[in-house]
């Protein structure tokens, strides 16, 4: 219950400063992060979570879903196949780069062992929608940028996983098993994917029925509905939930435009309320022990992977592209790291690999400092796009484009 009140304690707080963090580089992210590891046994010890807690995990979990989700219903199908290219070749370049990089930075700076510097690289390879959403969830910013960067964090979550599984049952004890196969983990994909549509086209199709139907006011819980049912589903099956809850917002959106405008004030404070949810856990495993733990070549990995591999990658992976160079120098620095690499890194503690705990202390304080450096930086820079249209000099990249419309709420994560 302590944990309940301190939940409530730091959500109001973060309310009545909202308005503050709207107008400055102060990120209300940051403000849970901060909350739980002032609470946690490092200082406060109010409330006592360790990494193999239930909480942790759950908390986690729920969030990446309940993100991917409602980010799935923000891509347009049609617009995505006439602009997939961009997309495309930041997941299939782009990423395989940055894991690469960091586990060569993770073996000579940190010293682990290959293995587990690879399992690192994929660890820490996925970005995350949620510290960019104020970027993609602002309309001042050139639609090109904002659905790559929402597409690429949206996607490689799923991509990543079957990768972390992999590495894992090569560290550990369960090497060869079945149970980290290949196949067994194609199949998740695929059950995941065949979820994530079918569902959706199953909820559409019951709504459109002739004698069913919601009445006005219960409409928005249709893709709640939905979404319950496709998480337990998921778990049930052992399917990608990831995969599915993106491909099942995205296809939602497609063939119920009502549903997905009834549901988004909802699904939209939904998620938020999960995401605090798991920044307070995650900043309550904050402690100064665990920052302590880490060596001087972890600190170095962690400097390095933030402001040199994620932005060299996607730089290169969007050669010869047609988009401007400004907005590739600000895809390219919001690559940030959050619940993805939360979840697959319990699971890389959880594991027993021989070095897991020296993993999740590079993969946690990696976060930490992620989460910081990106979400005191998507609102300046997301405004430094409508101060360009304001003073009508467009970059010298891109031709020049009328003032999009103010965007609808000024709020940020």
């Amino acid at each position: 219950m302590m944990l309940v009140a301190v939940f409530g304690a730091a959500l109001l707080v973060a309310v009545l400063l909202s308005g503050l963090a709207a107008r400055t580089v102060l990120s209300t992210s940051f403000l849970f992060l901060a909350g739980g590891a002032l609470v946690s046994d490092g200082f406060l010890g109010l409330i006592h979570i360790t990494p193999d807690s239930e909480i942790v995990s759950v908390t986690a979990a729920l969030a990446l879903f309940a993100v991917l989700f409602t980010d799935g219903m923000h891509v347009a199908l049609p617009k995505l196949r006439a602009n997939w290219k961009n997309p495309a070749r930041a997941l299939g370049l782009g990423m395989p780069l940055a894991f690469v990089f960091m586990a060569l930075v993770t073996h000579y700076l940190v010293g682990l062992d290959w293995t587990t510097s690879f399992l690192i690289g994929a660890v820490l390879a996925p970005t995350d929608p949620v510290f960019a959403s104020a970027i993609v969830g602002r309309t001042e910013v050139p639609a090109k940028l904002r659905q790559l960067l929402n597409v690429e964090s949206g996607i490689n979550d799923g991509l990543a996983l079957p990768v972390v599984l992999l590495l894992i049952a090569a560290a550990g004890p369960t090497a060869g098993s079945a149970e980290a196969s290949p196949g067994k983990i194609a199949l998740e994909l695929l059950l995941g994917l065949v979820f994530g549509i079918v569902l959706p086209l199953l909820a559409g199709a019951l709504a459109r029925f002739r004698l069913l139907g919601g009445e006005p006011k219960l409409q928005p819980l249709l893709p709640l509905a939905t979404g319950i049912i496709l998480y337990a589903a998921c778990h049930l099956t052992h399917a990608n939930p990831y995969l599915a809850a993106f491909s099942a917002g995205a296809v939602l959106a497609h063939v119920s435009p009502e549903a997905k405008a009834s549901f988004e004030p909802l699904g939209e404070a939904l998620a938020e309320l999960a995401k605090f949810a798991a920044l307070l856990v995650f900043g309550a495993l904050l402690t100064p022990h665990l920052f302590g733990d880490l060596s001087l070549g972890g600190y170095a990995a962690v400097i390095l992977a933030i402001v040199l591999i994620r932005p060299v990658s996607l730089l290169i992976s969007l050669l010869g592209t047609r988009i401007s160079r400004r907005e590739k120098l600000v895809a390219a620095w919001f690559g940030p790291k959050g619940f993805a690499s939360v979840v697959y890194g319990l699971l890389v503690l959880q594991s027993g690999i021989p070095q897991a705990d020296k993993a999740f202390t590079l993969i946690a304080v990696c976060i930490a400092f992620s989460i910081i450096a990106h979400s005191s930086t998507d609102v300046p820079i997301a405004r430094a796009f409508d101060v360009e249209d304001l003073t009508g000099i467009p970059d010298k990249d891109e031709a020049p484009a009328p003032r999009p419309q103010e965007a609808s709420a000024d709020a940020r994560p």
